[in-house]
């Protein structure tokens, strides 16, 4: 599989779990996705686990530690690219967000910064010294997408607009619903849907990660088998079919099975 040596600013490039049950997240996602992993041991980053393909010695596809505080709900942290995490942190707070983690050195791996967007979704941004990011991309197990679910896409437009220079492009993929693509250069990076009155009430808006699978039905119903809950049942988009789940431990995602070129 080919291997990724570098991201564009705006990009999206690395995942993390906060996971209360870091064991039973290690054997849903081993089972469902088929990672290995090993622990990464950094002085900022208390046992954070590595998850990989291909056995252990594989490329790195996203990374795990244990949620901090157990007043907050599991859930996935979608990193962006960027050349430099104070620059991002002024464009964060002048677009009207929150600095969660101010710019942080991991080690000879790169800087990351924590933030909330205008309606308290989380996100953060890594300026790579060593570490770019994921080792591999739209491959099978691995991220081929990522998602902001938001009450106020109008707001949303504008503050993503202020921090990444993403451009906003309508598309119709899911019944009438209409979805937002953000670009950087011509190319799609990112997506959003709008939470109408269907969404529960109590979920917040959030950013979740896509993991391209080989049969979306069969990955839904491997994932329901391991504990998972089906939110969004596997369902045909032009982009290829797609369902959402909520791992065991109350993290979402969603799985993409790409359609095949004609």
């Amino acid at each position: 599989m080919p291997e990724v040596t570098a991201y564009e600013p705006g990009m999206p490039c690395w995942l993390d779990l906060a996971s209360p049950d870091p064991v039973t997240s290690k054997r849903f996602y081993g089972e469902l996705l088929g990672w290995s992993s090993y622990t990464l041991s950094v002085d900022q980053l208390d046992d954070y686990e590595m998850f990989t393909l291909g056995g252990v010695n594989g490329p790195a596809v996203a990374g795990m530690q244990r949620l901090a505080d157990d007043a907050q709900p599991p859930s996935w942290t979608c990193y962006f690219r960027v050349e430099n995490v104070e620059d991002a942190a002024r464009r964060v707070v002048a677009a009207g967000g929150t600095e969660l983690v101010p710019p942080l050195r991991i080690a000879h791996l790169g800087r990351l910064g924590m933030y909330a967007d205008l309606q308290g979704s989380d996100f953060a941004v890594w300026e790579p010294y060593e570490r770019e990011g994921a080792d591999v991309v739209l491959e099978p197990s691995a991220m081929c997408w990522v998602e902001l679910a938001s009450r106020d896409v109008e707001k949303s437009r504008a503050f993503y607009g202020e921090v990444f220079g993403w451009q906003a492009l309508d598309r119709r993929y899911y019944r009438d619903y209409t979805y937002t693509n953000w670009q950087v250069g011509g190319w799609s990076v990112a997506g959003m849907v709008y939470m109408d009155h269907t969404w529960p009430d109590e979920w917040p808006g959030d950013w979740i990660p896509y993991f391209q699978v080989v049969d979306c039905e069969a990955a839904a119903e491997r994932s329901s088998e391991l504990g998972a809950t089906v939110t969004i049942p596997p369902a045909d988009i032009d982009p290829g079919r797609f369902a959402v789940v909520m791992d065991p431990t109350g993290a979402r995602l969603g799985l993409l099975t790409p359609r095949s070129p004609r």
